[in-house]
């Protein structure tokens, strides 16, 4: 290795991720980098994996070098063992990420802006997975819980959440074709249940579904906060449906959710009002006991509903974009959720398919009483995965579209 003055180098990097670690992590990685010479991006390596295995509960980063080789290169391909070990054995025990960000303020604001459109396509399709082609309807944008794996954290920022003042006006306005079967959801940008009826964002979809019968309005959320449900005689054609996770994860990584048991009871007391209820296991995370967690969530719910109760179950897993990942590495919290191996397909990153299909096939069967009653399918998820977890696949999203909402029209005309 050349030997020159590297101060001025060292002072040239980025230290944007470095001073989000522990002084500890910078102390070490500073001491690496001067003697081996790093370059931007293996400092900027280093202090991505330093910023990971803190969040993980496993640091501080310098447990990743047992013996300080005598090259840089042996040195970074020991970093990097050391890190993927971590990385594809994750476990929960003895890891604490509960609560931590339960005490931040949530503000709520009145937005009026009666030029932006409320209805929009999912806005994390992609052309590399098989999609229902839902719609969605932004009431509320930016979220109250705070989920360390979300995606809407990257596109708002803070603890501000907006409500729509025009959000009535604009259900009245919009052009619909009434020869046409819609699947509209309002969970995408935000809770669907947890501000009630605040503003009317309630009585406003009411109405809404009301007036369009050959519209399927789905209310998808992770809070029990179903009151305003239960007093009102809200239309068949809405769907109330439940993001399930197992208590591990909602625990440590879906903060200020409802507890398992409560979103389970709230679903109980929406199927005993004789509305149709669903339930979404996404996204699905890998862990060394999820097997048996999960199995426990299935028989939870088959001991609580019957398939006529339930108009759907989804499974899925997490989804990352480089925006994502960069904003949950910055963040100074406890979570886990980057703890997993990645693989990229255009340009996003998520679990390898053998992972998916081991998780999603265990999953459906340990549902199997429900097979051939309760509509099941993929989130966001490649075509080649379904006849591996179900057995078949539809030959594309207009099929898969029209099965679904076929599937739930029928159930909802089925409603005494």
């Amino acid at each position: 290795m050349t030997n020159f003055d590297y101060t001025e180098k060292f002072k040239s990097l980025d230290k944007t991720s470095f001073q989000t670690i522990s002084t500890i992590d910078q102390i070490f990685i500073e001491k690496l980098a001067f003697q081996f010479q790093f370059t931007f991006q293996e400092f900027h390596k280093c202090n991505s994996m330093a910023k990971e295995v803190e969040q993980w509960g496993q640091g501080p980063f310098q447990n990743l070098v047992k013996v300080t080789p005598e090259n840089k290169n042996k040195l970074m391909a020991e970093i990097e063992l050391n890190y993927s070990n971590l990385k594809n054995n994750k476990s929960y025990k003895n890891f604490d990420g509960f609560g931590q960000l339960i005490g931040e303020k949530i503000i709520t604001t009145l937005v009026s802006r009666p030029e932006a459109k409320i209805l929009g396509a999912c806005p994390v399709a992609s052309e590399k997975t098989l999609c229902c082609n839902l719609q969605t309807l932004d009431a509320v944008r930016n979220c109250g819980l705070d989920c360390t794996y979300c995606s809407i954290q990257s596109f708002y920022s803070g603890n501000e959440v907006l409500i729509d003042v025009d959000f009535g006006k604009k259900l009245l306005n919009m052009p619909l074709d009434p020869d046409k079967l819609y699947h509209i959801g309002t969970g995408q940008s935000s809770d669907s249940l947890m501000w009630g009826n605040k503003e009317g964002i309630l009585d406003d979809l009411f109405s809404f579904a009301t007036q369009n019968k050959n519209v399927i309005l789905e209310l998808k959320t992770k809070s029990p906060n179903v009151d305003y449900l239960l007093k009102t005689d809200y239309p068949k054609n809405i769907l109330a449906t439940w993001s399930l996770n197992t208590p591990t994860i909602i625990d440590n990584e879906e903060h200020r959710t409802a507890k398992l048991n409560s979103r389970i009871n709230a679903a109980r007391k929406i199927a005993d009002k004789n509305r149709l209820v669903g339930f979404h296991f996404h996204p699905m995370i890998h862990y060394d006991n999820y097997k048996m967690d999960y199995k426990e969530v299935a028989d939870q719910i088959l001991a609580t509903f019957s398939p006529d109760e339930v108009a759907l179950v989804s499974l899925g897993t997490i989804t990352f974009t480089k925006k994502v990942i960069k904003e949950i590495r910055t963040r100074n919290m406890k979570s886990k959720i980057l703890q997993m191996p990645f693989e990229e397909i255009a340009g996003k990153f998520s679990y390898p398919d053998t992972i998916k299909e081991e998780m999603f096939s265990y999953l459906y069967e340990c549902l199997k009483p429900w097979h051939g009653k309760v509509f099941f399918y993929l989130c966001m998820e490649p075509a080649h995965l379904w006849p591996k977890v179900f057995g078949y696949k539809y030959k594309d999203n207009l099929e898969f579209e029209s099965e679904m909402k076929k599937s739930y029209f029928t159930k909802i005309q089925n409603i005494d």
